[in-house]
């Protein structure tokens, strides 16, 4: 296991930023994909969010390997 302290801060970054932008970014996606079958340019915004909505899963990961923030 890596070091404790950027666990710890990893986890915090979880609980109070990653889950909160993570669903924020889940609602604007779902009302957004359905518009990139006509507007092909969302499709870029689309992939960003998805991106974005997975950001509590690096989060959990960096945790669990003691990351720092490299």
């Amino acid at each position: 296991m890596g070091n404790v302290l950027f666990s710890i801060l990893w986890l915090l970054i979880l609980i109070f930023i990653g889950f909160w932008v993570a669903s924020f970014a889940a609602g604007l996606y779902i009302l957004i994909i359905p518009f990139t079958v006509c507007i092909e340019p969302l499709t870029g915004l689309t992939d960003f969010l998805l991106s974005v909505i997975q950001f509590p899963r690096y989060c959990a990961q960096a945790m669990m390997e003691g990351k720092g923030f490299n």
